[in-house]
């Protein structure tokens, strides 16, 4: 994170040793979307979205965890013991890359949390927002970045093999209350946002004054937050809550830019699912919309 945060909810005006030792102030600063975290890599052999799941300690080892991190003891590290734990997960499941290991096994976070992955089956109910925005025959996915002209949006089928070991944000109407306001509970609408995607044009200067009336009085400030994008691959992020600024709000940034369907039906000879989301969008090849909440698919 960009600042110190007592008790980790309100950001002071110093920015962290870790954020100052990634050059943070030659980081690029990029729009922090509100979703789900996503990632594609190889599964069954082919480019398959995972959806995050964090592994999470038992009862019992959050008690134990919560008895250390209140008992004062700096001298003192917390030792874990992965097998009893920890809730079990999926055999599919794998830890996330940024992950360390000790004598073979994942090692909690500091939140006594392990970050991972799990592939999202074709029909899988528990993840069904995530399986509505990829095509494993067609090997495709349901994008939402800056088109080639300035200032326009544009959501576009993207081979997975493009878009192969990144990380994505899945947005929408049955994401997180739906923060940008997208389709309805007819006819939802969910899309893939590759992370870094939207790069801020005027960031504000690293000052908490600087970023607090950014947040407040720019149009490019109506967003969840920012991820600072620093030259080590290092990422540093503040969310709005951190300043002490309400989330979500009435108007966004990202929903009220203008969007173009871009589906290429001339070039495209898959026959999608009738009821599927590419293919109510691939009925809108070609169309605009003044902004991203306005797109409707008819009933």
């Amino acid at each position: 994170n960009l600042y110190e945060r007592p008790f980790k909810v309100l950001a002071t005006d110093t920015i962290t040793g870790k954020a100052l030792e990634a050059d943070v102030h030659n980081a690029v600063p990029t729009e922090k979307v509100d979703g789900t975290c996503c990632y594609v890599t190889t599964y069954k052999g082919q480019p398959y979205l995972w959806a995050r799941l964090d592994r999470k300690p038992t009862k019992q080892g959050e008690k134990r965890f919560k008895r250390f991190l209140y008992s004062l003891e700096d001298c003192k590290e917390f030792v874990w013991n992965v097998e009893e734990d920890f809730k079990p997960v999926p055999d599919t499941w794998i830890p996330a890359k940024d992950i360390e290991f000790s004598n073979g096994n994942p090692l909690p976070d500091e939140n006594g949390h392990m970050p991972g992955w799990v592939p999202v089956e074709k029909n899988s109910k528990q993840y069904c927002w995530h399986s509505s925005v990829v095509n494993y025959e067609a090997g495709i996915a349901l994008v939402l970045k800056h088109h080639a002209d300035p200032g326009l949006l544009e959501i576009s089928p993207v081979p997975l093999s493009e878009i192969l070991e990144q990380t994505l944000e899945l947005i929408g109407t049955n994401i997180n209350a739906n923060p940008y306001g997208l389709g309805s509970k007819k006819h939802p609408i969910h899309l893939l946002v590759p992370h870094g995607a939207f790069e801020i044009k005027n960031p504000p200067a690293l000052k908490q004054n600087d970023i607090l009336s950014w947040f407040e009085s720019c149009t490019e400030g109506k967003v969840e937050g920012i991820v600072w994008h620093c030259n080590d691959g290092c990422l540093i992020k503040l969310h709005r809550h951190h300043l002490g600024l309400p989330w979500p709000l009435a108007e966004t940034y990202l929903n009220s830019q203008p969007v173009v369907i871009s589906f290429n039906r001339t070039k495209s000879d898959y026959d999608f699912e009738p009821k599927s989301l590419f293919h109510h969008f691939s009925m809108l090849d070609g169309q605009r919309f003044d902004r991203l909440k306005d797109i409707k698919f008819d009933a």
